[in-house]
């Protein structure tokens, strides 16, 4: 799976988080780093062949970068690479998210765990064995 930083948000700290609990989870994760446009995300997970992308934005641009993000993946027909964020994203927001195709948001407190198993439920293509 791909996890990406995209925008002008500097904080990279709860994707590090992220990617560290699914990697000791068994998983294959490629963080694109910071900065990234949504476009760079998608190539990098086309290229990879991943089955999940996994946005982190703090910065409260997550509507644009989420909507740009499904927008290139449609371009790209790569519409069966799982969607997945979280972040500072309002849970009024969540609802239209998921009417673009974003599996799941996950706002603060949500814990490594419930990530782990959200990832291992909903993207069965991350080859893991069952536990």
């Amino acid at each position: 799976m791909v996890l990406g930083k995209p925008g002008l948000d500097g904080h990279d700290r709860g994707v590090k988080v992220v990617a560290r609990a699914l990697r000791d989870a068994g998983m294959e994760v490629i963080y694109t780093g910071l900065h990234q446009t949504p476009e760079q995300i998608v190539q990098t997970a086309v290229q990879e062949d991943a089955a999940a992308i996994g946005l982190s934005i703090l910065s409260g641009a997550h509507m644009t970068l989420f909507a740009r993000l499904m927008e290139v993946l449609r371009e790209q027909e790569a519409e069966d690479i799982v969607v997945f964020g979280g972040g500072i994203i309002p849970d009024a927001d969540i609802p239209e998210l998921k009417r673009m195709g974003v599996a799941r948001i996950f706002t603060p407190g949500s814990t490594t765990e419930e990530i782990v198993e959200w990832v291992r439920s909903a993207v069965p293509a991350v080859g893991l064995e069952p536990r």
